[in-house]
């Protein structure tokens, strides 16, 4: 290419919350580290992921929590008002999406940061621009993952909203049409229901939640529709009609949904088109890139995060950088263990969970035991009262638990200790023979303990 390379110890393509943890903690244990993004250092997480949308899900919480009031406390009224929301989403996004304290941030840690989209052109060079490097240890690929919009007809060229614009909304629309009922698109919908916008979910698979446990996904249902939200499981959107000033109007089977927006949330794919992953030997085509248990993708290239496909979460790609790290430099630690990977839907109930679920586990044929419980019977559900719902589901394998799921008003915090069980393997009995404080929402593990069949 009639490049000169520049020898350095390590290229890191990416830096979104994995690949900025890689590159600065390399960076800081005196290797020459170069890392490469073409959009905003940090990643999807704290631009238009995990931060603003849980500071959306807490202001709309808060109304919720208002309207209970009545039940509980006496008055209170509520009046929903958008502009005190957009503006914290701007300001904790470093004003209106400027990623310079992070790239200062990693600058500071003693990496070079160059501003590009890296390509791969061989085993150890990487090119970005006019500039080329060749890494002396190796090259570590954190791209990420991107929204992918279903191929229905009439969809493509219309402005349809996938997270990203949904997140920066200054002014909500008065309808809302989404496709797709996993975490993101149930987080949005109640999110904006509680604004007061008129929402229909339109999910292809018989459930809401399809990879969750069912019980969550009808709990999750009822709330959704408690919030005035119009719930289609089991439907495919065939065809996206749009105009001005008339908005979105998609087939449904035999229905028409309509709405002033359009969320397109079906799922994500990782960022692997265009990097040069042949150059390496590596399948450009693939969905994911695959990686042993040290995150090593090919002699000298390491990925972490959503590209690995193990789970688009910022956790992960956490988890996943350090193995990563401690492999470039040499250091003894733990293989990748992916039996106990956590996930909240951060709905209202919220949904916490970890390991198999039951359909999981009777596929993989294991001798499955389920214990089941009901929330509101619990005595701290009983005291809670309004907004209750929830649950806890256990899956065991024999007297070990291999899955939980944790359903609740505080579910993700109630699923720590159920991810501990899982990865540390915890025999049952142990867990039965535990004290549980009283009155708590974890106590209710020991009823669906007792109720194991």
């Amino acid at each position: 290419m009639g490049y000169v390379a520049e020898r350095v110890d390590v290229v890191v393509v990416g830096l979104g919350v994995g690949g900025e943890e890689v590159a600065g903690k390399l960076a800081e244990a005196g290797l020459a580290v170069v890392g490469i993004e073409s959009n905003l250092v940090g990643g999807e997480c704290p631009y238009w992921g995990c931060v603003p949308s849980k500071m959306m899900i807490r202001a709309a919480n808060a109304l919720a929590e208002t309207r209970r009031v009545a039940k509980l406390a006496g008055s209170a009224t509520a009046h929903p008002d958008w502009s005190p929301v957009a503006k914290r989403i701007r300001e904790e996004a470093t004003d209106d999406w400027d990623d310079t304290v992070a790239v200062d941030r990693f600058v500071g840690k003693g990496g070079r940061f160059v501003r590009g989209y890296g390509t791969l052109t061989g085993p150890r060079t990487v090119t970005v621009g006019d500039q080329e490097f060749e890494a002396t240890r190796g090259i570590v690929i954190a791209t990420g993952a991107a929204p992918v919009a279903p191929p229905i007809e009439g969809l493509a060229g219309t402005p349809y909203w996938t997270n990203r614009e949904a997140i920066e909304v200054e002014h909500l629309p008065t309808s809302l049409v989404v496709l797709g009922g996993g975490a993101i698109g149930v987080e949005l919908a109640q999110v904006f229901a509680r604004f007061g916008v008129r929402v229909t979910v339109v999910e292809a698979a018989d459930r809401l939640l399809p990879f969750d446990e069912p019980e969550a996904a009808d709990l999750v249902r009822t709330a959704l529709e408690a919030d005035g939200v119009v719930v289609r499981t089991g439907m495919h959107a065939t065809r996206v009609l749009y105009s001005e000033p008339d908005g979105f109007a998609v087939e449904v089977g035999s229905e028409s949904v309509t709405g002033d927006r359009l969320l397109v949330a079906t799922g994500r794919r990782g960022r692997v088109a265009d990097l040069g992953l042949e150059t390496v030997g590596l399948d450009p085509s693939a969905r994911a890139i695959e990686t042993d248990d040290r995150m090593r993708a090919a002699d000298g290239i390491w990925a972490v995060g959503d590209v690995t496909g193990h789970g688009a979460f910022t956790h992960m790609s956490m988890y996943e950088a350090g193995i990563a790290i401690r492999d470039i430099l040499g250091q003894e630690g733990p293989p990748a263990d992916y039996r106990a990977v956590p996930r909240v839907t951060f709905t209202d109930p919220e949904v916490g969970t970890v390991g198999l679920t039951e359909a999981e586990a009777r596929d993989r044929g294991l001798n499955v035991r389920v214990g089941l419980t009901d929330l509101t019977t619990s005595s701290r559900g009983w005291i809670h009262k309004e907004g209750n719902a929830g649950l806890i589901k256990l899956i065991a394998d024999g007297d070990v638990l291999i899955g939980a799921t944790s359903a609740g008003p505080m579910g993700g915090e109630v699923l720590s200790m159920l991810t501990l069980a899982v990865h540390a393997r915890v025999p049952l009995p142990q867990l039965r023979s535990m004290i549980y404080a009283y009155p708590t929402f974890h106590r209710a593990i020991e009823d669906a303990l007792r109720n194991l069949a």
